[in-house]
Order: structure tokens, then C-alpha cells, then sequence
């Protein structure tokens, strides 16, 4: 019979940031698949979990430790996979290796917990009921600059991951192509110096530049685009909201649909919705 291979998120910064399930499981299993043993070992430490490690598995390395592991997964070993924090395969390797189990028909279990992603968003004070995570801005520059002009008229929170070395050339790009949009740097989540810059890019990369330097890990977020509010949109809503009026559509579900399909406010899709 096949093991299980867990998915076991760890802290993205605060060591006090894993949940009991993650503990029990680091326990349990036979053997860790770490990005790098390292880092995990602190946490293994931390907790007094004693599990040995399989051979690590890092960005570069994936497909070719895939056949081995699975060797070990179909000969019976339950494995957790880690990354060096949060949660693993987000910007973190590991999907070969999930494909492949599937694949097998191996059980794959995940074990929720801390990502930075999430963490950001919900402290960015940016809309949260739509979102987009694409991993990191490209970086070379006509790529990063063909990726902004893309997202401009995206009404979605966009969430990228940024680094200390990469961060005010993102910013200069931001500044660039959406001058008028509202950013928030957060760097060093969960630590010490956990902090939140909010403003336009001009106005954060110059607290930044005023500094000297940028530092800790960082997840930039992008404020969605206003809504395009012209008569046609306003038209083609009224339709809308009478059409899921008379199919009984109603709650977030409507209000939802409506801004999809109109590109509406909020505000506006709620007043139409309920319009005597």
C-alpha cells in the first residue's frame, strides 16, 4: 500500500506561527522533504521533532529527485513536503512532484497554514473579495514593463512577490506605467520589523530611497482599476439586474455576476440589484 505524501505549511517568519497539525505530522511522517535543511532544522529544533530528512529538494533539482521519492512513497513512506517557508508550491518548488503522486495514484494530504500572500493581503487594507497571485514581476525590463501595461485595466488585487535587490526596480517600473495607483510594500511579515507602506509607488519608493536600502522579503500588492462607469455599462447593468431579478438570482452571487459582466462598482451593482 502506498504512503501519503503531506504538504505541510511552516512559519513564513514567527517560529510561533505553526499550527498542531503541522507539529503532529512532522512527527509522524517517516522522513522531510526540505528546500533546504537548514532552515527547517530550526523549526524541527523549535518543537522537538526528531524525523530525518530525505535528500533536499530546491528550485533547479525537482524532476530529477521526483523517481526516488516516489520510491519511497509507493513502497509505503508517508513524506511531508516543506518549503523554506509558508506554504509549499506557492513560488516554491514542489508541483512536479505533487503532478507525479497523483499521478501514481499517491495520496496527496495538504496542511494548511501561514503564506505570506494571504498575510499581506488581509493587512494591505486593498479589496480582498477579488484577487490575482502572479508570482514575481518579470526582469527584464520590456517584460515587466509589457506585464504592467497588461494589468492595467484589471480591476483584481494583484499580489507579487519582490525581494530587497528587486524591489525599487519594480517600483520605478509601477511608477512608470500606474502612476495613480495605490501600492503597499509588506515586508518582513510576522517578524520584529513587520511593516506596511502604503501610498503610489512614487510616494513609497521615495520613503525607500530616503533609507538608503530596502530590506527582508517583500510581497507587493497593486490596487485593481476603477470600473469603467460610461452609459453603456450603466445600461447594460440595468439589463443585467433585471434579467438575474427574474431568474431568482439573488445575495453575492448576483451582486457578483453583475460586476463581473458590467464592470460596476459595487455600490452601483447592490443599488441596481435592489432597485424597486
Amino acid at each position: 500500500m502506498s504512503g501519503t505524501l503531506y504538504l505541510v505549511s511552516t512559519p513564513i517568519g514567527n517560529l510561533a506561527d505553526i499550527t498542531l497539525r503541522a507539529i503532529e505530522t512532522l512527527r509522524m511522517v517517516d522522513q522531510i522533504i526540505a528546500e533546504d535543511t537548514r532552515n527547517t532544522r530550526r523549526i524541527l529544533e523549535r518543537y522537538g521533532i526528531s524525523t530525518p530528512f530525505t535528500t533536499s529538494y530546491y528550485q533547479g533539482v525537482e524532476r530529477e529527485r521526483i523517481v526516488p521519492l516516489l520510491a519511497l512513497l509507493e513502497g509505503g513512506k508517508n513524506l511531508a513536503l516543506v518549503s523554506d517557508a509558508g506554504t509549499p508550491l506557492i513560488s516554491d518548488p514542489g508541483y512536479p512532484l505533487v503532478r507525479a503522486a497523483l499521478e501514481r495514484g499517491v495520496s496527496v494530504v495538504p496542511i494548511p497554514g501561514a503564506t505570506a500572500l494571504i498575510a499581506a493581503l488581509i493587512g494591505s487594507g486593498l479589496p480582498t473579495d477579488h484577487f490575482a497571485f502572479d508570482g514575481a514581476l518579470p526582469r527584464k525590463r520590456g517584460d515587466r514593463e509589457a506585464y504592467l501595461r497588461s494589468i492595467a485595466k484589471e480591476m483584481r488585487t494583484i499580489i507579487v512577490h519582490s525581494s530587497p535587490h528587486r524591489l525599487f526596480s519594480d517600483l520605478e517600473a509601477i511608477v512608470s506605467a500606474l502612476p495613480q495607483r495605490t501600492i503597499v510594500v509588506a515586508r518582513e511579515l510576522t517578524k520584529v520589523h513587520e511593516e506596511f507602506l502604503r501610498g503610489t509607488a512614487r510616494e513609497v519608493l521615495d520613503v525607500l530611497q530616503t533609507r538608503g536600502e530596502a530590506k527582508g522579503e517583500c510581497i507587493l500588492l497593486i490596487d485593481g482599476a476603477e470600473p469603467s462607469q460610461d452609459k453603456g455599462d450603466q445600461k447594460l447593468g440595468e439589463e443585467f439586474a433585471a434579467l438575474l431579478r427574474e431568474e431568482e438570482i439573488s445575495g453575492k452571487s448576483a451582486l457578483h455576476i453583475l460586476m463581473r459582466a458590467t464592470n460596476m462598482k459595487r455600490n452601483d451593482a447592490y443599488r441596481l440589484l435592489h432597485k424597486s
